[in-house]
């Protein structure tokens, strides 16, 4: 049985409905969703790990207190990792803690 696994990024107007994406390979399911802010990000983690996804990276625009809230959403059932960046250049050279 294949790992399942997903990564959350962060971009302006992302719908997590349409910006969704699965990559399948034999050892690991990978979900790949874009959300617009902390709060649908929230939301997603929580359905992901219903789904059986038991490890969630977060992309750059996730700031310390964003990656935080993941981690509180979905209460130790899958483990969170983050890509960091200090300045995100997706998110106008800012951390998403700035902005969200």
């Amino acid at each position: 049985m294949a790992l399942k696994a997903a990564f959350i990024f962060i971009g302006p107007s992302a719908d997590p409905d349409k910006h969704r994406s699965v990559v399948s390979t034999p050892g690991v399911e990978l979900t790949v969703v874009g959300v617009s802010d902390y709060a649908a990000a929230e939301k997603v983690a929580i359905a992901l790990v219903d789904e059986g996804v038991v490890a969630i990276e977060l992309c750059g625009g996730f700031g310390h207190a964003g990656t935080a809230r993941i981690a509180r959403a979905v209460e130790g059932k899958a483990a969170v990792g983050v890509v960091r960046f200090d300045s995100h250049p997706g998110l106008g050279g800012k951390s998403g803690d700035e902005i969200f």
